[in-house]
């Protein structure tokens, strides 16, 4: 006997619900695969200093977001077919499911606020040994140069955030992007520390805002699914 009133309410708000957490699970899977292929970050993240690589703390990020956006597809179409067939069963390995993720979500926005300053300055200090070695004679012995040109042809930036960075333009021209002037190199070229903040800060705002979308949709899956069990218990009573 199927549910009535409105615990069938319940049944297909859940159904919604569900769906929107597939979608929701898509578009984070979309967005961390973006991530993972947008040039500004490949660029400088597969970027290597002699035997050095450049760090990979937000690569790891990435990876994990992608496994959250497969995961969550599959969760959702889990809980769609359980509140279609009214299934006690796959309500409840839904609602497990849902307690993982949600507990692997926390878990992952604590190590990203933990981590999120972390990897703009291993960036940073990356950056900072490459431009060392570019301004240096050894520096044609290395790549160096190459992995300091890059930094700047994909920022649109020269030099760190000091004096030397400052000055850069002037006596530096084959490291640097070139400008119409020397005025316009001072004037309009930032320096790659403010750009490397400005990269990785915004990736992860977005990050976080899709993160607290999917939290606030699970918190509702959780409590519509226990209630629609429940439900369901209660009427195959009758």
């Amino acid at each position: 006997m199927g549910v009535e009133g409105c615990t069938k309410c319940i049944k297909y708000l859940l159904f919604v619900f569900n769906f929107i957490f597939w979608l929701a699970g898509g578009i984070i899977l979309g967005v961390a695969l973006w991530l993972r292929h947008d040039s500004q970050t490949t660029n400088i993240l597969y970027l290597q200093l002699g035997d050095k690589q450049a760090p990979n703390t937000f690569y790891v990020g990435i990876y994990i977001l992608i496994a959250v956006g497969a995961v969550m597809m599959f969760v959702g179409f889990l809980g769609c077919y359980g509140a279609i067939q009214e299934s006690q069963c796959l309500l409840g390995t839904f609602f497990t499911c849902l307690v993982i993720l949600f507990a692997c979500e926390v878990a992952a926005g604590i190590w990203g606020f933990v981590n999120k300053d972390q990897i703009a300055k291993d960036v940073k200090q990356f950056y900072d040994q490459a431009f060392q070695q570019a301004l240096m004679a050894e520096s044609d012995t290395n790549n160096g140069k190459a992995v300091v040109k890059t930094f700047h042809e994909t920022l649109d930036c020269c030099g760190p955030d000091n004096a030397i960075g400052t000055i850069t333009p002037l006596w530096r021209e084959d490291l640097c992007p070139r400008k119409d002037s020397i005025l316009k190199s001072l004037i309009e070229t930032p320096n790659c520390h403010r750009k490397i903040d400005e990269l990785f800060s915004g990736k992860l705002y977005l990050i976080g805002i899709a993160a607290i979308v999917v939290a606030v949709i699970m918190i509702f899956e959780m409590i519509l699914s226990m209630v629609l069990c429940c439900g369901i218990r209660n009427s195959s009573v009758y």
